[in-house]
Order: C-alpha cells, then structure tokens, then sequence
C-alpha cells in the first residue's frame, strides 16, 4: 500500500509555496487521532459521499469512542466544543490537502466527501497504517514544497552522531520562516506546534531524534512517542482518601480498558467484512462462517487481543466444538489451535501477496506467535520456515 500511496500522491502538486495552506498538517494529526477520523468517516457512510464535521460529531459511533480511548468529556458537553472542533476539523483539513477528501467550502462550512476510498480505508483500519501514510505524505509535501532537504541535513547529523541543539534550533527555525513567510500563520507558537507533528513522524521513520518539549529529543522518536497525548486531559474526580496520582491511575485504567475494547470490535469487524467463509478448510467448515476466535485467548494475553493476525473466522462448529470443545469457551484445544495457526498463516500470505500491508503484517503475526507460545522466532522467517517452527513448537509442547 505504500507504493500506492506514493502513486497516488504523485498525482499532486503539495507545495505549500503554492497552496499557501500551512494547514497540510496539524497539532491533532497524531496516526491514533488521524486513523479513529478516518474510521469514523467509513462508520459514517456519508449519502451522496458528502458530510461535514457536525455529521461526524453527532455520530453515536464518534460520541461513544471518542470520550472513551481519548479521555475527553463527551461531545454532547458544550464546554468542550472548541477542542472537538479541532480534533475532528484537523485531521479532515489535512486528508483533504491529501486529496483523500475532497473539501467545498459554503459559506463558512466545509463540506467534505470522499476521493479516494481505498487509501481512506486503509487509514482506517490501524493506526500503524495511519502513521505510514503520514510519512509518505509529510515527506512528499517537504519535497513539493523545496525544504525536504533541510530535513535530510538534519537526518545526517543524526546519523553521523554529530547533531546538536543548534542543528535542531536551524531546521527549526528554517521552517517557522518558511510557513510564516508563505501561509497565513504568523506566529511562531502556532508554527513551532505544527512542526513537532512534522519533524517526528520524519523522526520515527528514519530512527533519529527529534522534538521533546520544544528542544532536540534525548532519544530516537518511536512510533509509540507520536501517539496524541490520552493521559491527563482533564482533572480527574477523586475521593477525599484518593491522591491524585492513586486517582489519575484508575481513570487511566479505565481509559485503557476502553481503549483495547474498541480496537478488539474493531478488528472484529473489520475481519467479518473482509472474510466471508471459514479460514479452516476441514470437514467442519461447511455452513455460514459467524464466529470470530482469537487464537490466542483475550482473557490470557490482553495485549495481542485487537491483533487481526490473532483472529480467525470459523464456523459456529468449528468454533464451539473444535476450537473450545464441549462448548468451554474457556478452555483452547491446543491441536485445533496450531491448525488455527497454520490456515491463519496461509490466509495473511495471501492477503500480503494480493493486497500488500493493508490488513495483515508478517512481523505482527510473528509476535502474535512470540507472545501467545512464548516463543522467540525471528521477524526475518518466510512463512514456510513460520509453519514449520509452529509445528515444531506444538510438537514439543504435545
């Protein structure tokens, strides 16, 4: 999919110099934010592919999640309007400016559709997909724009071991003259803001530093350090014999929870529209596949549980009487998980070999398998060598 978006984006002239939109990115486009907007738009379903930001706003859908993983007051709360209207504003601003969105403005509302389905939809389904978009786009509307250069000045430093605060402070400050002397932004705040989205998700790919509270990062920018900030949003109600970090924790908990919940509905869902029959070809497989098994049970390994790599679409037998036999959902049968295993192999090679990383990812199922057998394969196998050590595997375990 990234040689897609690449084509795709080629298509286009992102110069900013040109547009004079330095809203081609922004404080809200973090991948977690950028790919729950983009579900929300495909849960929408837009008639006639048109809607604006109330459409999404006064979606059930966005008012559930969006209070629940993001720790916000609900969108029903009037007080929180102006962050809302941010949070869902930026990141369509800059699909649009993508051309993944179209964008009319009447009057003084925007009114948005659809441009591209597939790269929406891709978007959509997990942030990881979310911050490879992001790349390739920030690093394509650089390029446009004639400063991709300074950012691959900086990248050598780092590289090199060789950069500093000062080589931090001149990419900086090269790129707040650039927006203020060709956008509407005259502030260096606002700027310096926007530039953090930018010059970390540049970071993150290209395992360098980047930005940490306005200065050069100490360490390399990970994927996980561009995630939009859920902890502390608000004050946390506390009873009187709470401290407030006892308080903030079990709030924190309780967002987590949340959180995991709706990404496991999620790659549930997704996993029911992309597959109709079972994955398991056995004698069982005959009948309407309605079943979605995590291989590796959630209440066991939390961590892998919204992991499309750990979900399989059987069918009602095969999951109640194979999967968990006798119908003890509790209870795995270790034969008819390795078997799980291997069609699930099978199917994410397919999947890989006809629609590249859209869905499915060999290292995510690699450790899929490290987590659920406690197991330490390589990322470097092929998927013959991954069948092989499963078999292996259960054959000790047996």
């Amino acid at each position: 999919m990234i040689s897609e978006i690449t084509k795709f984006l080629t298509k286009y002239d992102l110069d900013v110099r040109k547009s004079h939109d330095a809203r081609f990115m922004d404080q809200k486009c973090t991948p977690d934010v950028v790919c729950f907007i983009a579900d929300c738009i495909i849960n929408l379903n837009p008639q006639e592919n048109e809607f604006t930001v109330q459409d999404v706003w006064d979606m059930p859908y966005f008012i559930k999640n969006a209070s629940a993983i993001f720790g916000k007051p609900s969108p029903k709360n009037k007080t929180a309007r102006h962050e809302y209207d941010k949070f869902i504003q930026q990141p369509l601003r800059m699909l649009a400016y993508a051309h993944v969105l179209g964008i009319e403005k009447r009057g003084n509302v925007n009114f948005y559709r659809i441009a591209d389905g597939n790269i929406l939809d891709y978007i959509a389904t997990k942030e990881r997909n979310a911050y490879n978009f992001l790349y390739v786009y920030i690093t394509k509307v650089l390029s446009d724009s004639g400063i991709l250069k300074f950012f691959e000045k900086f990248k050598d430093s780092c590289i090199k071991g060789t950069v500093s605060q000062q080589d931090y402070t001149e990419l900086k400050e090269r790129y707040s003259r650039f927006i203020i002397g060709n956008t509407a932004i005259n502030g260096a705040v606002e700027v310096a803001r926007i530039f953090t989205k930018v010059i970390n998700v540049y970071s993150a790919e290209n395992d360098i530093k980047g930005t940490e509270k306005g200065r050069l990062s100490k360490d390399i920018i990970a994927f996980s350090d561009l995630m939009y900030n859920r902890k502390n949003w608000r004050d946390v109600d506390k009873a009187k014999s709470q401290t407030r970090q006892e308080a903030a924790t079990a709030e924190e908990m309780k967002q987590q929870e949340a959180y995991d919940a709706y990404q496991v509905n999620k790659a549930i869902k997704l996993l029911h529209k992309i597959q109709y029959d079972s994955e398991v070809r056995d004698q069982y497989a005959n009948g309407e596949a309605t079943q979605i098994h995590h291989i590796f049970p959630k209440s066991q390994f939390p961590e892998i549980a919204h992991y499309l790599e750990n979900l399989i679409k059987l069918t009602a037998t095969q999951h109640y009487t194979k999967a968990h036999p006798n119908n003890h959902t509790q209870v795995i049968n270790k034969d008819y998980q390795l078997v799980c295993l291997l069609a699930k192999s099978q199917k994410i090679q397919q999947s890989l070999e006809a629609t590249g990383d859209k869905y499915y990812r060999k290292e995510s199922f690699i450790y899929v398998i490290n987590v659920g057998l406690h197991a330490d394969l390589s990322q470097n196998l092929s998927f013959a060598d991954i069948r092989k050590q499963l078999r292996i595997l259960y054959n000790n375990v047996a």
